[in-house]
């Protein structure tokens, strides 16, 4: 198929495969549109949130801590000496009770959320969601930051689970982005092993049910005369939602070939994955690998037989089906659907594919078949941006930065992100599965959804509307050739800046990308 005009060629640049653009960028994209988008695709990593921020044990134990603290003050309400009996022992518990009161409740000068944050609850994950955003507004190479979004949502984490939470962050930063354009093995191996993703697929506890815990279960629940610690003790099996989705979602896809009993067996191999807690000393809430969850024996996945290697097995059955041509297939999919359309051209699938396969997984060599491909160029706007991406297009489009968006940056970048973002229903790193966020147009392109955009651009478009650039210009420069004729009257028609910005990111050409 023939490529489009240079001009075009660059709007597609900035806006499909990247973000919205910056003030600029369409020029800087326009001599040489593939190269200028190649030139983002690194080796190995891609880019940060800007600062320093915690790692996922960190997070984990401050959790853990915090979590234990709320028992401990319930527990010492709930032991409260009644009014009229007092004594030392209640004089003890109200200063044991006043003081984690004091460590939980926010101090002088420290807002709510940063408290919370140190606490190793929600707010640390608003946090980080506030640090991706800002990186995705203001990166010169949203096109490498799209392709972070891609695999983060590929391999989701969803802060939906209490424990998972305060790990969301985190395994975005130290899985997605410090293998983003390696090998595609590595980060199937980082995520499949990553304490957010054990917590968050029930991995964790998963325990063989002839391995020396269940069998050192079933004795003492033999030996138990309170029926309590029997129920207790019965807690204990095997746990496949991990292996699962592993299977289904991450590689080779749900038309790979496998079976139930496939998923099962595979199960089987990865019991003792799980993540420490503090008698375990260095390894407090990271990885590691228990022998005594483990369930003994050989076993067949997909056809293969793997030898009781213990906790190398699972390892073994996650890199062959890294390798595996279904999952060829299905990455070069969801990548071309991601990207190009919902219907994405077979040919292009077919590139992709072989991409993958040829280069042995090495993302770096899919992004640039992507990039490469004819069919990744079409003029057409098949795509509808999600909330996030709607929400950052329109920071980009004006060169601001979620956290410059009100007097006090914190509380802006909440309700000109966050809080929009929950009533478009795209939460920070909140989805409802871990199939991810959609992908498709009519998810998205609801009316009720469209109006909640609305709402949003007519709150954003008087704070941002007196910067020194004319809504017209704004509107050349994020879409160039992609403006209509339409849109263009209607910001000319315009009475105002405010109302003229809001046309803009509501016009058809600004939603779609």
């Amino acid at each position: 198929m023939a490529l489009p005009d240079k001009d075009t060629m660059a709007a597609i640049a900035v806006t499909r495969f990247g973000l919205g653009a910056r003030p600029g960028e369409l020029e800087a994209a326009k001599n040489d549109p593939k190269g200028w988008l190649k030139a983002q695709i690194t080796r190995g990593a891609a880019d940060q949130p800007p600062g320093e921020w915690p790692t996922s044990a960190e997070r984990n134990i401050a959790y853990r801590e915090a979590q234990q603290q709320r028992q401990q003050l319930q527990r010492a309400q709930g032991n409260a000496t009644p009014p009229g009996r007092p004594g030392a022992a209640a004089d003890m518990q109200t200063v044991q009770r006043q003081q984690l009161q004091q460590k939980l409740a926010p101090q002088p000068g420290q807002p709510n959320m940063q408290q919370a944050q140190v606490a190793g609850d929600g707010a640390g994950l608003q946090e980080e969601f506030i640090g991706r955003a800002q990186l995705a507004a203001s990166t010169d190479a949203s096109f490498r930051e799209r392709w972070v979004l891609f695999w983060s949502n590929h391999f989701t984490v969803s802060a939906t689970k209490g424990q998972t939470r305060p790990l969301a962050g985190p395994f975005e930063r130290e899985v997605i982005r410090p293998s983003a354009f390696g090998r595609f093995e590595d980060m199937l191996v980082l995520s499949s092993s990553h304490p957010a993703m054990l917590f968050y697929l029930d991995q964790a506890q998963s325990t063989g049910p002839n391995s020396p815990r269940a069998r050192n279960a079933e004795n003492a629940r033999l030996r138990a005369r309170n029926p309590g610690q029997q129920q207790q003790q019965q807690r204990i099996g095997l746990n496949e939602n991990l292996t699962r989705e592993i299977m289904e979602l991450h590689t080779v896809g749900v038309h790979g070939g496998y079976t139930q009993n496939d998923v099962t067996e595979f199960a089987r191999a990865m019991t003792g994955w799980s993540v420490g807690n503090p008698q375990d000393g260095a390894q407090n809430a990271k990885f590691i690998y228990r022998e005594q969850n483990h369930e003994p024996g050989d076993r067949t996945v997909m056809g293969k037989k793997y030898r009781d290697t213990g906790g190398t097995q699972a390892l073994a059955i996650i890199k062959d089906l890294a390798a595996h041509p279904a999952t060829a297939r299905h990455i070069a999919q969801k990548l071309a659907v991601h990207f190009v359309s919902d219907d994405p051209p077979p040919s292009l699938v077919t590139k992709l594919e072989q991409a993958f396969i040829t280069s042995k997984g090495d993302l770096n060599r899919v992004a640039n078949a992507l990039v490469d491909a004819d069919e990744s160029w079409a003029p057409a706007q098949t795509k509808f941006k999600t909330p996030y991406e709607f929400i950052i297009s329109a920071h980009r489009s004006l060169g601001v930065a979620p956290l410059t968006t009100a007097p006090r940056p914190q509380q802006g970048a909440q309700q000109m992100v966050l809080q929009p973002l929950q009533q478009m229903g795209q939460p920070p790193f909140a989805a409802p599965s871990p199939k991810g966020w959609a992908e498709d147009t009519g998810t998205w392109a609801s009316p009720d959804g469209l109006i909640k955009r609305l709402n949003w651009s007519q709150v954003y478009a008087p704070q941002v509307a007196m910067g020194p650039r004319e809504p017209m210009k704004v509107a050349q420069d994020a879409l160039g050739k992609r403006l209509s004729n339409p849109t263009m009257l209607a910001l000319a028609a315009a009475e105002s800046r405010p109302e003229a910005l809001t046309i803009l990111f509501m016009s058809p050409e600004f939603q779609r990308r």
